[in-house]
């Protein structure tokens, strides 16, 4: 485990956010905080997985390790002690943090594990491969516990016990009753028409979020007699220009959301209410990954490039990352009185 030293300057982004620093050297992928204190865990494709301790306007780097190849996802124990992360080296690595231990591979797939997410009812750990599969691992044991055969790759993944939502290439949503996890509970498309990026379970667990590559975020509802309040919603667009939808994230005390997007923006809403309650300012760069802090008090972004237009258009020796702290106001997250019931946004 190799120390970083160094507190972060509070450099101010339009958004009268503070950044986070060091930088990391390649795209970020993933964003974590800890579910038991303001610590931030990243993950990018130089290798890396870096957490960071978030103070009052800044942050002070703590610890990281590396895997062999980028990696795309994180997760955190919940208890706080423990992260897990994945990607293109086909292994989650389980790493105890706070007790300065080593990481360990628990997890191994045929193809990269695009997802990670730590079931603590079932004391289980759940990855999504692009090898169609989802596995279940107990991390004391080296097989999984069970294999789910997924429809396609797995590209998208949320967990709010019991349930969990998969989306696959395809446009396929697999939802899973986690009480019986080896049944698919009901499989959807996606009443979005373009390719699923990403997906989080509503906090109440009766439904979730879907955000798509082609600025469009779809309203969910499970109960076949809450379907007439299913509906999609454009954002991250400007004029003709379309960007795709990178990150959803339920505040968790508000249950209001975000969405943050490759047009470089991120903006906060109230799906009950169909009202964005905050928009914020462009950044140069997408935002390719989100998330709120345990109590709603921090929200994370990172502002690189998303891979968006391809592998030709990213040069790692010139292309900037950035990760910016943003404390949100209660006029910005809490759900506003309805001003109506009808429409689409």
């Amino acid at each position: 485990m190799a120390n970083i030293a160094g507190l972060s300057s509070a450099s101010v982004n339009p958004n009268k956010s503070y950044e986070v620093t060091p930088s990391p050297a390649d795209s970020i992928s993933s964003l974590n905080f800890s579910p038991k204190g303001n610590y931030l865990i990243s993950t990018s494709w130089d290798n890396q997985v870096r957490c960071w301790e978030i103070l009052a306007g800044s942050s002070q780097a703590k610890a990281s390790i590396s895997h062999d190849q980028p990696v795309l996802c994180s997760a955190w124990k919940d208890d706080g002690t423990t992260v897990f992360s994945a990607g293109c080296d086909k292994q989650a690595k389980m790493w105890p943090l706070l007790s300065g231990g080593q990481p360990v591979t628990v997890a191994m797939h045929d193809a990269p594990i695009k997802e990670v997410a730590w079931i603590q009812q079932m004391n289980l750990l759940v990855t999504g491969s692009w090898d169609k599969t989802l596995k279940y691992w107990d991390t004391r044991q080296p097989n999984p516990v069970h294999t789910q055969l997924l429809p396609d790759r797995c590209y998208a993944l949320t967990v709010q016990y019991p349930l969990m939502v998969v989306g696959t290439a395809d446009r396929n949503l697999v939802v899973f009753n986690l009480q019986n996890p080896q049944t698919e509970y009901k499989r959807i498309m996606s009443p979005l028409k373009y390719q699923t990026r990403c997906v989080a379970a509503f906090p109440d667990q009766q439904g979730f979020l879907v955000g798509s590559i082609e600025g469009r975020v779809g309203v969910q509802h499970l109960d076949d007699a809450q379907q007439s309040k299913n509906f999609t919603f454009k954002c991250h667009r400007e004029g003709n220009d379309i960007y795709s939808v990178n990150s959803l994230n339920f505040h968790p005390v508000h249950h209001t959301f975000a969405t943050a997007g490759s047009d470089g923006a991120f903006n906060f809403w109230d799906k009950d209410s169909k009202q964005r309650l905050k928009a914020f300012s462009r950044c140069n760069l997408p935002i390719p990954c989100s998330t709120f802090n345990h109590d709603g008090s921090v929200f994370a972004y990172a502002v690189c490039y998303d891979w968006s237009k391809g592998a030709e258009n990213h040069n790692p020796a010139t292309a900037k990352t950035h990760i910016y702290l943003h404390t949100p106001q209660e006029s910005e997250v809490k759900a506003k009185p309805r001003i109506g019931t009808s429409g689409r946004k």
